[in-house]
């Protein structure tokens, strides 16, 4: 029987914005209970109810409800290489990843949520170099379902194209293609922006799951290009 859900709480927004005013390690060991009720076991449902809207048009995609391994990233900042120091994350990410993917940079699902800005985002970001390069490949060698997958109206409804392109034609492309802004991109990431009362709706699953539906002709094609199945 599939999980029911019924939206945040906006105590899960107010969270973050409490933890992005106090980021440090003893406000946050004291408030942990706060962020184990209203951020993480909420989010934690939140993806065990994914499960089956997923499984319907998504099958390889995968929905999985863990503290820590799972859909859910980590609230814990990695601080090695970083100029900012604070220890915490002041948003919630969630995502729904290939199950042939290994981390953040293989296709997959992203729900956003923070104090300013809630957004839904599907496709593949910062691709290693040697799956960028399949990309730029299958819009070359079958352009007619690159533009397919691009200007479906279903998905152009819902999504628009983000993320970095290179100033200059990247290097074995020719300047003159038909596409070639779109060979440029270094992302091939469609983001959807919500509103944070989309995210306290009882109908936030039926939602976000509709919106990923749409991105499916990108989410084929990127697949397809990155010889997973999809």
């Amino acid at each position: 029987m599939a999980k029911k859900f019924s939206g945040f709480s906006p105590k899960l927004v107010k969270f973050l914005k409490d933890l992005k005013k106090n980021n440090n390690r003893e406000w946050f060991q004291e408030h942990k209970p706060r962020y184990e009720n209203d951020v993480l076991e909420p989010a934690l449902d939140f993806i065990e109810a994914m499960a089956s809207p997923l499984e319907k048009f998504a099958p390889e995609f995968v929905a999985i409800p863990k503290r820590s391994g799972g859909s859910l990233m980590r609230v814990y900042r990695d601080t090695r290489f970083a100029k900012d120091k604070t220890p915490y994350k002041t948003n919630v990410g969630i995502q729904f990843r290939h199950e042939l993917g290994k981390d953040v940079h293989a296709p997959g699902y992203y729900f956003h949520i923070d104090p300013d800005n809630v957004f839904l985002a599907a496709g593949i970001w910062h691709p290693e170099s040697a799956t960028l390069g399949k990309i730029r490949d299958a819009i070359v060698e079958i352009p007619a379902e690159w533009k397919k997958a691009r200007d479906n109206q279903a998905f152009k409804k819902h999504f628009a194209l983000e993320g970095d392109s290179l100033k200059r034609p990247p290097r074995g492309y020719d300047a003159e293609h038909k596409y070639i802004e779109d060979l440029k991109r270094k992302d091939f990431i469609a983001v959807k922006s919500l509103s944070h009362k989309a995210v306290y709706a009882e109908d936030i699953v039926k939602s976000v799951a509709g919106a990923f539906n749409a991105a499916t002709p990108l989410m084929k094609f990127l697949c397809r290009a990155s010889e997973v199945p999809y």
